[in-house]
């Protein structure tokens, strides 16, 4: 998430959300926030059409927080709001995940299913494969001159 947004949600001005990362900035590896190139920045300006004109043209470029810098923001700021809306976040994290755990479990079942079906279609092909062979040598049985005992009416 965007410090901007951050801020937003924890109605705090970006500004003061950032002075107090900046006084924790041993809260806060990379792993858990950065900030945006402004190259990735002119990317996401180009992506997302309703940025408020103030952000577009800020002369510095956003801090990213990941899900654990996010929670780490509730012991930087500490108001009830922060805390309530940290609990939602994180939230929202949780079923972020359990989304993407559920997808992926899905795709491998699917991935599953067309392996078998995959070896479904091989076995009918042998089988008609097979019966071909069987009607072929059934055709190959009425040619056959008999021998042995032979009725008269043959």
């Amino acid at each position: 998430m965007l410090d901007f947004d951050l801020a937003a949600l924890y109605e705090v001005e970006t500004r003061a959300l950032k002075q107090s990362v900046k006084r924790n900035l041993i809260r806060f590896p990379e792993d858990f926030m950065f900030q945006l190139t402004k190259n990735e920045w002119t990317e996401v300006i180009t992506i997302c059409d309703n940025l408020p004109r103030n952000i577009k043209f800020s002369p510095s470029t956003p801090y990213a927080f990941t899900e654990q810098g996010v929670a780490m923001l509730s012991s930087i700021l500490n108001s009830e709001r922060a805390i309530i809306v940290n609990i939602q976040i994180i939230r929202v994290f949780t079923r972020a995940r359990q989304f993407l755990y559920d997808k992926a479990e899905l795709r491998i079942e699917i991935e599953h299913i067309k392996t078998k079906l995959s070896n479904h279609d091989k076995n009918i092909e042998l089988i008609f494969q097979y019966l071909d062979e069987l009607l072929v040598k059934k055709d190959d049985l009425k040619q056959r001159k008999r021998i042995g005992y032979k009725p008269d009416n043959l």
